[in-house]
């Protein structure tokens, strides 16, 4: 369920329409568009607060971004920008954003919604403070923007159960075969040292091998992350029901069908 939704959310990373809307509005660079039109409806807020809830990536990343993005575009401008990029990107790539399957999706992920509790969860607390749109295809993408946000919370939470920092929770994640190494650079902005200190703490906790592959006590360590994240979230489909929860999935396999690899989720694809 969190790949399904997450392919239809996370093409609001890859739609040039969001970034040249988000452009318009006057944010500079892909990186400022990400946290600033993810954290917008929270708030004008500093970067130790970014950083707290977006721990995968490296404080220098963040920083270079905000709060400069509010000197640029209020947050509540930055958010219409974000709906009318999406609006353009989802209109591209449907021939009809009213047919059937995004109507019957929408409302399934809207009673999911239901499920859902803000406490602890900042960023679906700032999402979920919107209305929802009256256009199915944009109700749809809202609600699975909820839903991620909702599931993004709930795994930070278990990251700390586990006593991971920012830069241990992906190398940690890279280490059981869950993202490219070259992610801990390329994409969460981390430094060599900053990999290296990480290493020699996870090494120290008996998490990792000395060649940076995780023990038995690291693949157990991850597997409690994943299995908490689990737990936190099943609320959202236990309110749904399985018989709904199966047909929302049909229903946005289909509806993925008519988007781009994500690099995120088919990594493993695209680099092979």
């Amino acid at each position: 369920m969190w790949e399904a939704v997450e392919r239809f959310h996370a093409y609001t990373y890859m739609a040039p329409e969001v970034r040249e809307e988000g452009s318009a509005a006057g944010l500079k660079g892909f990186w400022m568009n990400y946290f600033a039109t993810r954290v917008a409806p929270v708030g004008a807020v500093g970067p130790d607060i970014v950083e707290s809830t977006f721990f995968y990536y490296a404080p220098a990343r963040v920083h270079r971004a905000i709060p400069d993005a509010w000197t640029f575009a209020a947050p509540q401008t930055i958010i219409e920008a974000r709906y009318r990029g999406m609006d353009r990107a989802l209109r591209a790539r449907y021939d009809d954003v009213e047919n059937a399957e995004i109507v019957e999706a929408a409302e399934l992920v809207r009673s999911a919604c239901q499920g859902c509790q803000p406490i602890g969860r900042l960023l679906y607390a700032g999402w979920s403070s919107l209305a929802w749109p009256t256009e199915p295809h944009l109700a749809l993408w809202h609600g699975c923007t909820l839903l991620r946000e909702y599931r993004s919370g709930n795994h930070l939470i278990a990251v700390c159960t586990e006593g991971l920092d920012g830069i241990e929770s992906i190398v940690s994640h890279v280490a059981v075969g869950g993202a490219p190494r070259k992610w801990i650079r390329d994409e969460a902005g981390w430094t060599a040292d900053e990999e290296a200190q990480a290493m020699s703490r996870l090494q120290d906790r008996g998490w990792l091998n000395p060649d940076g592959t995780a023990t038995e006590a690291g693949i157990h360590g991850r597997q409690r992350v994943e299995a908490l994240t689990d737990q936190l979230d099943f609320g959202v489909w236990q309110t749904l029901g399985e018989t709904n929860g199966r047909r929302l999935f049909e229903l946005m396999a289909s509806l993925a069908s008519a988007l781009p690899a994500d690099d995120q989720l088919d990594w493993q694809q695209i680099y092979d």
